[in-house]
């Protein structure tokens, strides 16, 4: 991965996994609200390239930045961090 350069990774659950080629990521990050100071937990949904389709629903994946994929995909499944309850 050295000669790609840095790629951006993030942690996420996957949420459907219907489609042939990709699955959608739900990452969730908790921050503070700027005014009371609540803790919020904001999520973000993520389409993912995945080869052979061993991610499930449930699963916990690392998912890092690639080129464009298609017009939604831009990120790409590295590895499957732990299997979810489904399975």
């Amino acid at each position: 991965m050295s000669d790609r350069g840095k790629r951006q990774v993030l942690v996420g659950t996957v949420v459907s996994d219907k489609m042939q080629k990709t699955v959608v990521v739900e990452v969730a990050r908790r921050v503070q609200h700027p005014v009371y100071k609540k803790y919020i937990t904001k999520k973000k949904r993520i389409s993912a390239h995945v080869e052979n389709r061993e991610c499930r629903v449930g699963d916990q994946v690392r998912i890092m930045s690639s080129r464009p994929l298609s017009k939604t995909k831009h990120w790409r499944v590295s590895e499957i961090v732990r299997k979810g309850t489904g399975e």
